[in-house]
């Protein structure tokens, strides 16, 4: 019983900690809205295995990497849309001024 309750304790302090590491960065890029420095090949790949991690947590009914992952998806889709506005469209922007 202990055991599992330790598990239980260092998943979600685990979960805990790597989601709040990335919401300076998700933070900053959402108020910004500049995503100049951030590579579009590592954001996109970032993206699809923090969604993989999601599938995984979700086929092993772990509520720590659910939750984690979800809230992780969610911020790096944000800021992915803005990264590939930024990358395609603003560009177009600029070009008419």
């Amino acid at each position: 019983m202990f055991e599992i309750l330790n598990t239980e304790i260092l998943g979600y302090t685990a979960a805990t900690l790597t989601t709040a590491s990335f919401l300076p960065q998700a933070i900053l890029t959402i108020r910004t809205r500049d995503t100049e420095a951030l590579s579009l090949s590592m954001y996109s790949t970032f993206t699809l295995g923090v969604f993989c991690w999601l599938i995984y947590g979700i086929y092993l009914a772990n509520n720590a990497i659910i939750y984690a992952n979800a809230i992780t998806l969610f911020l790096s889709l944000v800021i992915l849309s803005f990264k590939i506005y930024n990358s395609f469209f603003k560009r177009d922007e600029v070009e008419k001024l």
